[in-house]
Order: C-alpha cells, then structure tokens, then sequence
C-alpha cells in the first residue's frame, strides 16, 4: 500500500496525480489505458472533495493505493462535507455540459467506486485492468 497526506489544497494536485501515475505504473496488467482512466477519475474526484467539500485549507487529505497483479484501489479520506458520487444523475451528453462531469466520469472509468460518509469520508474506486 501507498499512502500519503497532502493539505487540502489545489497547489498538491499535481503532486497527488503524479502519485497515482506513478501507483498505475506498478500494476504490471495496467497500461496507457488504465493509467489515463485512473488518472482522470482520481483527479476528478479530488477535484470535487477540495473544490466543494468544504474542507478549509488547513485540512489534509488522505491518499492510499492498493496495488495488484491486475487492479489498483484508490481511496481518498477527507473530513468535509458528505457527498456520495454515485447518487448523481448521469449527465445529459447532448448538451456537451462544460461542468457537472465528475462523478460521471468517476462512475464511467472506474470499475468499482464506494462511499463511506462519516469522519472521514472514505471515497473507494478500483479499475481492474482489461475490463
């Protein structure tokens, strides 16, 4: 396992994707694919926990990768508000929405995502490669 806590700010997330990259590239089934996918459904989901989970910037979030043969499980802890992504409707693609996209794509590229609310909040989302 892989584990890092970052402050609960923008200035970390490129820090924190470059974690996760480097995490996908530990998975020796995974490929650009899977590094692209995870990738984009983390830092949409870090996105929103520091964008509208009203954490103050003094919080930390807590980053753990769980790597396999064939799958990576991400889990992100912070102590913001509640917030199940997966309770968010599908968007509507024909609009081409600009934002509201997130959760979509959490949902879309990963093959597992899990909500936990509570102190902390627990965000799981495992991608297993070739699925």
């Amino acid at each position: 396992m892989i584990r890092a806590i970052l402050p609960s700010r923008l200035e970390y997330r490129d820090l924190a994707i470059r974690l996760v990259a480097s995490a996908c590239k530990l998975v020796p089934a995974g490929g650009d694919d899977f590094s692209n996918e995870v990738v984009s459904a983390f830092s949409e989901a870090l996105n929103n926990g520091v964008l509208h989970g009203g954490v103050s910037p003094e919080d930390e979030v807590e980053i753990e990768s769980d790597l396999g043969e064939d799958r990576l499980t991400l889990r992100l802890k912070d102590h913001g508000i509640s917030f199940d992504p997966r309770t968010v409707p599908a968007p509507d693609l024909d609009a081409l929405p600009e934002s509201g996209m997130g959760a979509f794509i959490m949902m879309s590229f990963m093959d597992q995502v899990t909500y936990e609310a509570g102190t902390p909040n627990t965000l799981s989302m495992t991608k297993v490669a070739g699925v």
